[in-house]
């Protein structure tokens, strides 16, 4: 008698604890989470077929579809709103991620105390913290209503329970990383567990309309922890952004289906608690009544909102062969870039024997290439110690044979710079409508913009040849 072949189905398999991915053969690290030792023998999958199964809704004309119940409701904190479209749509999941500590849980308690009514209950889920350490939070700032419930949870199941208890319109979990179900192998945060976890609350949430925001843990990249399916399952993504080391706080629409992705939310963290501003411009400036040589004003978009920023350079003579180039908030390439410009096409030689330290105010970061004029002026001003005249902004991109390159929102700028007291503009050519009563100076390069530093005390040292 011949000997029965093996078949597929009795072939073993292997699949990572961690992620999921399956493998023909044993592998001691996962190729897809790059985990080692999670790769276990489950057996073949069987093959499954799925028959037509009962309609729940019709399928009806675009046109007769009721858009009434999408209709976006407030937070509460309207920088919050502007960034998510006008509020939380009933059913939406909202992915906010940020740095540790930089104030992601404080938000979502004020937005939790804010959106809570007699209509519309809200359920506090914490993972990370006792219910009595996020109380102490709440009474410090003022994040108390009758209508928002709290539950300590780190269990999928036991989360699902309090949702058939409470009945919230709106869920906050903090965060999706420390929950887990039993019912999946791996530790929770992991690959698996996230994924699971996510997917049952969205389940749940567009099932009765449920309004839910997650926070997520990032990595030491910035990514959000976790698999890369979270972020396509969740209707909205935000970034909370900041430095610790200051008050400014920025929430960054990445994604989101029910506005734009080029929204910026701005807040101020302090001890209160965390409030939003409408005009941050006054923390990015050092209000003066003398000009002083080394800043130059610019005014740079974050999203479609544009800022008022300060940048502040000093040179001083180096002590070392080797000069000190110090930069905080800025790019040290566009500043090293700024520098060579000055030097080989605006003849200023002083620069590169001397220690140069350039920055921004109030922790804002300046990267994109319209803030390269300010770094310029800013630069110029203090190797030649002449201050720049009051009132001026500097607006444009500088490329390396010293040409202003032309950027967008100019207008915008304009009329923010305008808003807030400024009488004097340097732009590219061709800027659009200008302000009433703004003197606007277009620069074709580097050398028309140095022209705004007063003769008589540019300090210009001779190139070397």
């Amino acid at each position: 008698m011949a000997a029965r072949t093996k078949t597929t189905k009795d072939r073993p398999s292997y699949r990572c604890t961690e992620c999921g991915w399956q493998t023909a053969k044993w592998l001691g690290r996962c190729p897809e989470c790059q985990a080692w030792g999670t790769v276990e023998e489950y057996g073949a999958p069987a093959v499954r077929t799925t028959a037509p199964g009962r309609v729940t809704n019709s399928a009806l004309p675009i046109g007769q579809v009721d858009g009434r119940q999408a209709t976006a409701r407030s937070t509460g904190v309207a920088e919050l709103d502007r960034v998510l479209g006008g509020g939380l749509v009933p059913g939406a999941v909202v992915l906010l991620a940020g740095e540790p500590g930089v104030g992601k849980s404080t938000l979502l308690l004020d937005v939790a105390a804010k959106s809570a009514s007699d209509e519309h209950r809200t359920l506090y889920v914490t993972g990370e913290e006792s219910a009595s350490q996020v109380r102490l939070r709440a009474d410090r700032i003022g994040a108390l209503d009758d209508h928002l419930y709290l539950a300590a949870e780190t269990d999928l199941a036991a989360v699902l329970g309090h949702l058939d208890a409470v009945k919230p319109s709106l869920l906050i979990l903090d965060s999706v990383q420390t929950v887990a179900s039993p019912e999946i192998d791996g530790a929770p945060g992991g690959m698996a567990q996230v994924r699971e976890v996510a997917g049952a609350l969205i389940r749940v949430s567009k099932e009765r309309g449920m309004s839910t925001l997650l926070v997520g843990h990032v990595t030491k990249d910035g990514a959000i922890a976790g698999p890369r399916l979270l972020e396509h399952l969740v209707d909205v993504v935000l970034h909370f952004e900041g430095d610790r080391h200051a008050r400014l706080r920025l929430v960054r629409g990445v994604k989101n289906r029910y506005g734009a992705t080029d929204e910026v939310g701005c807040f101020e963290l302090h001890d209160e608690g965390i409030t939003g501003l409408a005009d941050p411009s006054g923390l990015f400036l050092t209000r003066r009544d003398e000009p002083v040589p080394g800043t130059c004003l610019t005014v740079t978009l974050e999203g479609r909102r544009p800022l008022v920023a300060e940048v502040q350079a000093l040179t001083v003579d180096s002590q070392i062969p080797s000069p000190r180039r110090t930069t905080s908030g800025l790019e040290t390439s566009r500043v090293s870039m700024m520098l060579a410009v000055l030097e080989q096409r605006g003849r200023i030689s002083a620069l590169g024997k001397r220690d140069i330290y350039s920055a921004t105010v109030g922790g804002v970061k300046l990267s994109e290439p319209a803030a390269d004029l300010a770094v310029a002026l800013a630069l110029a001003s203090a190797a030649s110690d002449t201050p720049l005249p009051k009132n001026l902004v500097a607006i444009g991109e500088v490329g390396l044979a010293g040409e202003v390159r032309r950027v967008t929102g100019v207008q915008r700028r304009l009329a923010e710079a305008h808003r807030l007291g400024f009488t004097h503009a340097l732009v590219p050519g061709d800027p659009g409508k200008i302000p009433p009563g703004m003197k606007v100076l277009e620069v074709a390069d580097i050398g028309d913009a140095l022209r705004v530093l007063p003769r008589s005390r540019r300090r210009e040292a001779p190139r070397d040849e």
